[in-house]
């Protein structure tokens, strides 16, 4: 999607500190942290939300959550813990029409999240 500025982040024609790309997901950290740790993790393919996702993206779904675990470790922040957080739709907090996944940490977590 041309517009889309994951899909530039993606395609590296927009910078962002990468902290983990293969060939199918690329992690960057968020230039507005809402904790010390924020990274946000994206499929290189342009899929709209989790409503748009199907089952040929299972695979992808599963890579993504398993990178996440791996970067957590990385950073440091598995041991204390941390949150996976996706928006889906505008309800749902979604302001980028891009599937992304927020990995958070590095403070206290709050319930409800709000």
């Amino acid at each position: 999607m041309e517009d889309c500025i994951f899909c530039k982040i993606a395609k590296k024609e927009i910078p962002s500190e990468i902290v983990y790309e293969d060939e199918k997901i690329i992690a960057f950290k968020d230039i507005n942290p809402a904790a010390p740790t924020h990274v946000l993790f994206i499929p290189k393919e342009h899929i709209d939300s989790l409503n748009s996702v199907d089952v040929n993206h299972k695979e992808l779904i599963g890579d993504i959550i398993f990178r996440i675990k791996e970067v957590a470790k990385e950073l440091k922040i598995s041991e204390d813990g941390y949150r996976i957080v996706n928006n889906c739709g505008s309800l749902g907090g979604q302001t980028v029409n891009h599937l992304h996944f927020h990995l958070v940490g590095g403070r206290q977590m709050q319930w409800p999240p709000g």
